[in-house]
C-alpha cells in the first residue's frame, strides 16, 4: 500500500514531535535516540541514520506500509502498531489529556487515504477504511487469555446465542465479523424466504496475496449439530447438513462484480452451538474424498472467540439496559 507524500510528511512530523507551522504540537518531541526507540517498540530494527528527522520518518513509513498485511487493501500490522504508540493515551502533550487534538490532527491527514483514527472500549487507537467500514488491528489470536473487560463481553455475547433467532446470528454476528475479517460481497442468499437459496444461508469471497478470488458457501445452524438418530428441539441432526452441502458445492452462484457464475470453493457449515466430533466423522464418511477437503467448521466458542478478539461491537440487544451492573464499561 502507498500513501501520498504530503500524508507521510504530515505523519513523519507528528512522530518527531515538530511543531505544525509554528503551530503547539500536540506530540512528544522525539530525538534522533528516541525515534531509533519508537520504531524499536513497534517490534522493527529501523534506527535514525543521523539524517534530517522528519525525511528518515517520512521513508521509514514508506517502507513499513510496503510490509505484507493479513487484510486486503488494508496497511501492514507494523503500521497500525506505529499508530497505536503514537496515540497512547498515557502519553498526552500540551494538557491534551485525552488525546482529542492529537486525533484530530492525525485524522485530518489520514483522510487524504480514506483512513479514520479512532479510540475503542480498550482505550487502544485503530484505524478503520471508511469505504468498507473495515478496522485495522493487529493480528488477533482467538486462543489468547481474556481481559477480563473481554470476559464480561464473553458473557453477553454467550447470552445472546442463547436466545437469538438464526436470521439474528447471520445478520448480527456471522455478516460483521466475516467482513471484519477480511471477506467481500457477503450475501445473504434468501434465508427468510428460502428463494434459491440451494443449501447456502450466506455467500462471500476472499482475496488471496496473489490476487486470486476463493468462493465461500455458509450453512447457518442455531442450535448443536449432532449426529444421533433422534434429532432433539433446538438441535439439527448432521444427516440434514449432508444433501445441503452438496447443493451448494454443485450449484453456481452469480458475482455480478464479474459477472459470471462461479463454483463455491469451500463450504462453511457454522453452527451457533457446538458442532460434536462424531458429527464432523459422518460427514467425512458421507463425502468423497474431494468435496470432504472443501468443508470448514466453525461452532460456538469459534464464533465468540472470533468475535471478541477483533473487538466487534455487540448487537444491541445484548448489551445491558444498566451499564452499572457492568462496572460502567462500554461494550
Amino acid at each position: 500500500m502507498e500513501f501520498k507524500t504530503r500524508t507521510l510528511n504530515q505523519l513523519a512530523k507528528m512522530i518527531c514531535g515538530d511543531p505544525k507551522d509554528n503551530k503547539i504540537s500536540y506530540f512528544r518531541y522525539r530525538s534522533s535516540y528516541y525515534l531509533t526507540e519508537f520504531f524499536g517498540d513497534v517490534d522493527t530494527d529501523y534506527a535514525h541514520d543521523g539524517s534530517t528527522r522528519p525525511i528518515w520518518v517520512s521513508e521509514t513509513l514508506s517502507k513499513i506500509l510496503q510490509e505484507p498485511s493479513t487484510t486486503a487493501d488494508m496497511p501492514s500490522d507494523i503500521f497500525c502498531r506505529v499508530i497505536q504508540l503514537l496515540m497512547e493515551k498515557a502519553d498526552p502533550f500540551n494538557e491534551d489529556k485525552e488525546r482529542i487534538n492529537a486525533l484530530e490532527e492525525l485524522n485530518t491527514a489520514l483522510s487524504r487515504e480514506d483512513f479514520e483514527a479512532f479510540y475503542a472500549a480498550d482505550n487502544k487507537c485503530y484505524l478503520k477504511h471508511i469505504p468498507s467500514q473495515k478496522v485495522l488491528k493487529p493480528s488477533a489470536n482467538p486462543h489468547r487469555p481474556f481481559t477480563s473487560l473481554e470476559i464480561k463481553r464473553r458473557e453477553l455475547l454467550v447470552n445472546y446465542l442463547n436466545n437469538c433467532s438464526e436470521d439474528d446470528l447471520i445478520e448480527e454476528i456471522l455478516v460483521p465479523l466475516f467482513r471484519q475479517l477480511g471477506y467481500y460481497r457477503i450475501s445473504i442468499a434468501g434465508h427468510k424466504d428460502k428463494s434459491l437459496e440451494y443449501g447456502k444461508d450466506i455467500w462471500m469471497k476472499f482475496m488471496l496475496p496473489t490476487q486470486h478470488w476463493l468462493y465461500f458457501g455458509v450453512q447457518v445452524k442455531k442450535g448443536k449439530l449432532d449426529s444421533s438418530g433422534m434429532t432433539k428441539g433446538g438441535n439439527a441432526n448432521i444427516a440434514e447438513i449432508h444433501n445441503q452441502v452438496l447443493m451448494m458445492l454443485a450449484h453456481e452462484i452469480f458475482d455480478p462484480e464479474i459477472g459470471k457464475n462461479v463454483l463455491v470453493d469451500h463450504a462453511f457449515i457454522i453452527a451457533g452451538g457446538e458442532i460434536t466430533k462424531a458429527a464432523k466423522n459422518w460427514l467425512a464418511n458421507a463425502l468423497d474424498k474431494s468435496k470432504r477437503s472443501q468443508i470448514l467448521f466453525m461452532d460456538r466458542e469459534d464464533i465468540i472467540n472470533q468475535f471478541i478478539v477483533n473487538n466487534l461491537p455487540l448487537p444491541i440487544s445484548a448489551v445491558p439496559a444498566e451499564p452499572e451492573e457492568y462496572d460502567g464499561l462500554p461494550f
